[in-house]
């Protein structure tokens, strides 16, 4: 099963990649992770993916998809994958379409999981962290204790601020809603509503892909 994971920021996406690698024990593939990967092995595609880094500039898209296309080459997916936040645009996708027909591969799906936005800066503005621990508390369901509080451990970040917040799923609409367009006009899009519990959710997304004949 080949699919591609999508959702805006706080949608609990990576909650999601993980209960899937462990039902379809399927590997979860970020390009983040690949080009860490490919950086720290001093490859040749690392070693030109740093020289673009080191200088600032964004890895051009024909490196992050043979980054991409020897990752998926690998054994552990051979039964299939999960791509987390890639593709991020028409030029990927299309450039993700032709490796896999190189790698004799097809996608099955594309599951984007949605959540109302005034429902997201609530989940994300409760993030907070504590300074000493690094623990991630949520001021919802899992606040942090009062003395962490009242000492000014637990601090919140700036991207997790409701200015920031908001700002960030615009320029995620702007940037992801022609991707969305064009996975559904080739049938490929299976949209999850993401605003229950995990285990929920979850339930949803393995109905929708058996739906699917997945």
């Amino acid at each position: 099963m080949n699919l591609i994971l999508l959702g805006p920021p706080g949608a609990g996406k990576g909650t999601q990649a993980k209960m899937m690698v462990e039902e379809f024990c399927i590997p979860q593939i970020s390009t983040g992770d690949i080009l860490r990967a490919e950086v720290t092995s001093s490859s040749e595609l690392g070693r030109k993916a740093k020289a673009y880094m080191d200088a600032g500039d964004l890895v051009p898209d024909d490196l992050i998809l043979k980054m991409v296309k020897s990752r998926l080459a690998q054994k552990d997916c051979a039964e299939g994958f999960i791509l987390d936040g890639f593709p991020r645009t028409i030029p990927q996708a299309e450039g993700l379409k032709s490796l896999l027909s190189e790698l004799s591969k097809k996608l099955d799906g594309v599951v984007s999981i949605e959540v109302e936005d005034e429902e997201l800066v609530k989940r994300l503005t409760s993030r907070w962290i504590s300074k000493s621990t690094g623990k991630i508390y949520n001021m919802l369901f899992d606040p942090p204790p009062r003395d962490l509080i009242d000492s000014g451990d637990v601090y919140q970040r700036d991207d997790d601020k409701e200015a920031t917040v908001r700002n960030r799923l615009q320029v995620y609409k702007k940037k992801t809603e022609p991707l969305i367009n064009y996975y559904k006009r080739s049938g490929l899009l299976l949209s999850i509503p993401g605003s229950g519990e995990p285990g929920e959710v979850f339930a949803c997304l393995k109905k929708t892909l058996y739906d699917k004949g997945l």
